[in-house]
């Protein structure tokens, strides 16, 4: 008779022969912009018509090559099951806590780059902010759009300068695009002006590789400023529900 050891070892064997199975039939899609530049985006190659060509259907729900999410998912959960890299934003939102600031602003600087962890990179301030803008205040969704434009520009009067580690990232000739600029403009003068800026003031000193923030340390401030709907995100039927389903399903093929 089998070990319990032996029993649990087998249970698994048959849970990854299950699993590569159900991979095998269905395959996941990757939509034709995470794999831009791997591909020529205007070429006919695209997932679905390998998928075709190998005679599989397409997967239709959630990819069963990562955590399942629940079935009412909250912010904890995509912080926890589909945002990776979560240390700069976290040690973002203490170092505003820890200074005093208002809760909006570090509810902002929690959030201020939940789209590079988990969605796209490009833009990110403005994917974050369409994210999170049915469930805060205007001034943290507006912060969080106005961050990415507004690192680009020193502010002396709270001691913001141009980051050098921008100079190693984007190369000392760098400039930002017309569009950015035109938009500083937009955004210098705004009523919250100071909140995206402090995200750039506590975003430019959030990478201490010896410190470790948890996400617990701000569930109350989550619970008092984040609007978690009962049906869980992506299942609420507001503005941003389908980007929300989009990252918990991110191979979705339709």
């Amino acid at each position: 008779m089998a070990s319990l050891s032996e029993r649990a070892d087998a249970l698994e064997h048959d849970m990854a022969v299950e699993l590569e199975r159900k991979v095998a039939q269905i395959q996941p899609i990757r939509s034709a912009i995470y794999v831009s530049g791997e591909y020529d985006p205007a070429s006919p190659r695209h997932d679905l018509f390998d998928a075709l060509a190998a005679g599989k259907r397409f997967l239709m729900g959630p990819d069963p090559r990562i955590p399942a999410m629940p079935e009412k998912p909250t912010l904890q959960d995509f912080f926890r099951m589909r945002f990776g890299n979560t240390q700069h934003v976290l040690q973002s939102a203490k170092l505003a806590r820890d200074a005093g600031h208002d809760e909006k602003v570090v509810l902002a600087c929690l959030l201020h780059d939940i789209s590079v962890t988990g969605f796209i990179n490009g833009d990110h301030g403005y994917w974050g902010a369409a994210l999170v803008e049915p469930y805060v205040d205007e001034e943290v969704s507006w912060a969080i759009r106005a961050h990415q434009i507004l690192r680009f520009f020193p502010d002396e009067s709270v001691g913001y300068t141009y980051p050098e580690a921008y100079i190693k990232y984007f190369g000392p000739d760098f400039t930002p695009e017309p569009y950015v600029h035109e938009a500083y403009k937009l955004f210098k003068d705004h009523k919250y002006y100071m909140t995206g800026r402090l995200i750039c003031l506590n975003d430019y000193y959030a990478f201490d590789p010896s410190v470790r923030v948890e996400l617990e340390e701000f569930e109350d401030i989550i619970a008092r400023n984040f609007r978690q709907p009962e049906e869980g995100l992506g299942f609420d039927h507001s503005p941003s529900a389908h980007m929300w389903r989009t990252i918990s399903m991110p191979t979705r093929a339709l």
